[in-house]
């Protein structure tokens, strides 16, 4: 516990000591691709393509965006009168719904300055058929509500509005070309079961090809830790136990979605899907609340500064 409290730093403290007191229990640029102590990086075949089993109904007093509910794409409202008036927050759902049904596209290499990778990947799945695709695009969903409703401008790099992708470069681009001063890249794991928790995966300090992402490792470490601390203390969810060495955080330099980055990037791998306990968080509406709020009170936490 000590070392843990010691490596969460400051922005995440008070988050993992609230855990602590309640006892809470990459082809492509897939983060599972890759990863290491234990991460599996395999697909059982039923997360190839959407399964009809749905979530868990929306709980009462659970309300997500209007697109969220009826599954039409929407573009960002406009901005509200608030704290985050001004700023531009992108949220990258990972991976797309439609992805299963072209494989091809998925597969062609692009360049993410270290190397060449997939353009992108199917994702993984629960074992009852919830799909990673459509756990991202709701938790999306949920985190435009709030953050528009603190003033913010915000971007979706894909709405299910798209056959598939778009590819880990195109990604990166859109929220450099939003000159966005947050961006998020959403996910659920795929390892194996006994794998628990989330983790927060920081850009490594990459300078090959056309990446360089000097100026915005720091800034993203700080973006990082916020989101870890506050989202232990939404959701009650304990830092993954097999990476990251219990901090929630961990540092990559494959992934060309923060390769690519010119603005402030991490990715949030929410919890492990291949898990029994993590897929009843997951698929719950109620959870997928949670993990919006605790995503987007990091956000906000490092906007305000």
């Amino acid at each position: 516990m000590t070392v843990a409290l010691a490596a969460l730093v400051p922005g995440a403290l008070l988050g993992w000591a609230v855990y602590a007191v309640v006892g809470g229990g990459s082809g492509g640029d897939d983060p599972k691709e890759g990863a290491s102590a234990g991460a599996s990086a395999s697909v059982s075949s039923s997360s190839r393509a959407p399964s009809s089993a749905k979530a868990s109904p929306e709980p009462s007093g659970t309300k997500p965006s209007a697109s969220a509910t009826s599954g039409a794409p929407s573009a960002s409202a406009p901005p509200a009168s608030g704290p985050l008036k001004g700023k531009v927050v992108v949220i990258d759902p990972g991976h797309n719904p439609g992805n299963f049904r072209h494989t091809a596209e998925i597969n062609r290499q692009v360049d993410i300055g270290t190397n060449r990778k997939e353009c992108d990947t199917t994702g993984t799945s629960t074992n009852g058929g919830y799909t990673e695709a459509e756990f991202t695009l709701d938790v999306a969903h949920r985190m435009r509500a709030l953050l528009e409703a603190q003033g913010a401008t915000v971007k979706l790099t894909q709405d299910a509005d798209r056959p598939f992708g778009p590819c880990v470069d195109e990604r990166a681009r859109i929220g450099n070309k939003a000159k966005a001063d947050a961006v998020v890249s959403l996910h659920a794991d795929g390892s194996g079961a006994g794998n628990r928790g989330f983790h927060v995966i920081l850009p490594g300090a990459v300078n090959a090809g056309a990446a360089d992402t000097r100026a915005i490792v720091e800034p993203s470490r700080d973006l990082g830790e916020r989101i870890a601390g506050n989202f232990v203390r939404a959701t009650g969810s304990a830092p993954s136990n097999y990476v990251g060495g219990g901090t929630g955080l961990v540092t990559r330099k494959d992934l060309g979605g923060l390769n690519l980055s010119t603005v402030p990037k991490v990715f949030i791998e929410c919890g492990n899907m291949r898990d029994s306990k993590d897929a009843a968080q997951l698929t719950s509406g109620a959870w997928r609340q949670k993990a919006a709020q605790g995503i987007s009170d990091g956000i906000v936490s490092f906007l305000r500064g």
